[in-house]
């Protein structure tokens, strides 16, 4: 393994606990294949290990994680390959973060997206600085909220969850905290003191404790009762019509997100929609091999590869999406993302 490589993620063992550093802070720790191979094998030996009574994630520089570095999986499409084992090794990652049987104790203070939320969210306890912002803002590059995304925005409740799958909304720590993604927030000054509680003491609560702070809320409740009166449609064509009932009578919340969404990929807002609304009846391991399911699909598409493009190479370009509208979307086509792998499903 080259030195850079070995740089991008570091391991310490202090105290009472496993340190994980994601250390890419000029790629806003972007996580790559390597960073997750070696993760999830330092995990499976901290597991084992008596000594080790709980375990830190944390990201060097401004940001946790931006997201994944995709860049490799774009450069392969384009050559007519598909890159699915980088996907397949984030996504085994993220159930077994989710079913460990260890504290994981994230400490978030800055961007966490993408595959940040995923090597983060799934443990038991998210702790998020003041400067913490969360995102899942897939469907702006053609893609949807993978890494678990689906099983945790399930989880939010009022239509909360699946606004931010459709929108891609960026929210602070008081928001993160109501939704239920994330556990604690504290002030960015003692993330440290959380860090070295842990290490000293091995019990995450009991240091976490005394050190919680509930920031305010973004989300003003006239706001949140229009979320909750638009995004709890039972399908995305009454939520669309919906918002657009009431973009015509003059609401400025629904010009404004219907405004968004209609930038996004059709075909991706429509696939986060089922994703989202299908994941509130799985468990973390079936919602994961769906994702899996509609990983591949997406892979075989334009729009993943066209967000990309018009996103993180051309930068600030306007994708031109296929299909460019809502209205164009084909129903059984959407079924196909969700349709079985037949010898190639994940495992688990």
């Amino acid at each position: 393994m080259s030195g850079d490589a070995d740089q991008e993620i570091l391991f310490d063992r202090r105290g009472h606990a496993g340190v994980v550093t994601l250390n890419r802070p000029k790629a806003l720790n972007a996580v790559t294949h390597n960073m997750i191979l070696r993760m999830d094998e330092k995990m499976r030996q901290w597991e084992a290990d008596d000594a080790v009574k709980a375990v830190i994630v944390k990201g060097e520089g401004r940001a946790f994680c931006a997201g994944g570095d995709i860049m490799d999986v774009y450069r392969a499409g384009r050559e007519g390959r598909k890159l699915t084992q980088f996907f397949a090794d984030e996504y085994r990652l993220n159930a077994y973060l989710a079913r460990y049987a260890k504290p994981v104790v994230a400490l978030i203070d800055g961007i966490v997206m993408g595959g940040g939320v995923g090597l983060s969210f799934h443990g038991s306890h998210r702790v998020l600085g003041e400067k913490a912002l969360f995102a899942m803002p897939e469907v702006g590059i053609g893609f949807f909220p993978d890494v678990g995304g689906g099983y945790l925005l399930s989880r939010v409740k009022g239509g909360y969850g699946i606004y931010l799958g459709l929108t891609g909304a960026r929210i602070g720590p008081g928001d993160t905290l109501r939704a239920g993604l994330a556990t604690h927030a504290v002030r960015s000054d003692e993330l440290a003191k959380v860090e070295e509680g842990v290490i000293e003491t091995g019990d995450p609560d009991a240091v976490l404790a005394p050190l919680a702070i509930q920031p305010p809320p973004g989300l003003d409740e006239a706001t949140a009762a229009l979320i909750g009166h638009h995004f709890t449609r039972g399908s995305l064509n009454d939520l669309i019509e919906s918002l657009r009932q009431s973009r015509e009578a003059g609401d400025e919340f629904a010009a404004k997100t219907l405004g968004v969404i209609e930038t996004r990929s059709p075909t991706s807002v429509s696939v986060a929609f089922r994703q989202v609304t299908y994941a509130e009846m799985f468990d973390m391991d079936e919602a994961m091999k769906m994702e899996f399911r509609i990983l591949n699909r997406m892979l075989e598409g334009h729009d993943f590869y066209e967000g990309i493009r018009a996103v993180l190479v051309d930068k600030g370009d306007t994708p031109k999406w296929s299909p460019a509208t809502l209205a164009e979307i084909d129903e059984a086509r959407i079924d196909t993302y969700f349709a079985p792998l037949p010898g190639a499903e994940l495992e688990l």
